[in-house]
């Protein structure tokens, strides 16, 4: 197999400065809802990159739950390896991979943690097996089998049974906070068009095209 054999155009449109919402957040939602409509599987997945104190960069994709001028927002355990890295060095990446659109959108910003309502608000929506989960799981950390994971997952149904499962208080939501906002379209012959949003010191948003 020769990897570099992989390879195709990029044919699905271009992208122009004119057809740039000012605010980068109103344009994200709009290609958002443009995935949404072209059946895009996982539309708010997003590839979250952080740096750990040992200065080791790391990535995994979460889900992202709300979304509006003040940040992008997902949820996670308070002691995961992804927490701990954001507690460290709270500077972030987000990435949004929408392949199938020749797509991506990148964030770059800094995480704040939510607060316990606005965390207690989303736990409650989700559903009882999702609130089980985040209970029974100590996220990032050994287990020596599934089996022992199932095991703690029955002990959490047993003791909340059918009552209300309150919110844990080692798992809520973060909000990324951003400063650049990159927005991707594929062109041809790789003459890809480039946006750069980045906030300036007034709080207006500054769009620089970039070059391929």
């Amino acid at each position: 197999m020769h990897y570099e054999d992989f390879r195709r155009e990029y044919l699905s449109g271009g992208l122009s400065r004119e057809s740039l919402h000012p605010c980068p957040i109103h344009q994200f939602e709009i290609w958002l809802a443009q995935a949404v409509e072209g059946g895009l599987r996982d539309p708010t997945a997003m590839v979250l990159a952080t740096v750990d104190t040992q200065g080791w960069p790391w990535q995994r994709i979460v889900l992202l739950k709300d979304v509006s001028t003040n940040g992008f927002v997902f949820y996670t355990n308070y002691g995961s390896a992804k927490a701990q890295a954001m507690a460290h060095e709270p500077r972030v990446s987000l990435h949004f991979p929408w392949n199938e659109l020749e797509r991506q959108i990148i964030v770059g910003g800094t995480v704040e943690k939510m607060s316990v309502m606005e965390s207690t608000r989303y736990f409650l929506s989700r559903p009882r097996e999702s609130q089980i989960a985040a209970w029974a799981s100590r996220q990032s950390r050994p287990v020596s089998a599934r089996a022992m994971l199932l095991k703690e997952v029955m002990s959490m149904k047993e003791k909340f049974g059918n009552g209300e499962i309150p919110l844990p208080d080692f798992w809520g939501g973060y909000r990324v906070v951003p400063r650049r906002i990159e927005f991707w379209q594929g062109g041809e012959h790789r003459l890809h068009d480039r946006f750069l949003y980045s906030l300036k010191a007034s709080g207006d948003w500054e769009i620089s095209q970039l070059q391929p």
